[in-house]
């Protein structure tokens, strides 16, 4: 099981796109848990200037960011970029 967890915030374009992008690929066995960063001032002071942030929820119950992937690639670009390190 893929454990994924976006940063995103309304009304935000780059987000929208690459949620919609993870719901195309998305395989059977992967979760995507949308966190929106202004629900808690944390999040939103570290990420604001940085949305879309990707991590991994890695079985140990720690969080391991993602490089930030090309709002460009497709659907099955974003596949093949997340395979690299998922």
């Amino acid at each position: 099981m893929i454990n994924l967890i976006v940063y995103s915030k309304p009304d935000c374009h780059l987000c929208e796109g690459l949620l919609e992008k993870l719901e195309v690929m998305k395989p059977t066995d992967w979760t995507i848990e949308v966190r929106d960063i202004t629900t808690r001032a944390d999040w939103f002071e570290q990420y604001q200037y940085e949305v879309p942030v990707i991590y991994q929820k890695l079985p140990t119950g720690s969080e391991q960011m993602i490089p930030r992937p090309s709002p460009r690639l497709s659907a099955l670009g974003l596949k093949e970029f997340l395979d690299k390190y998922v």
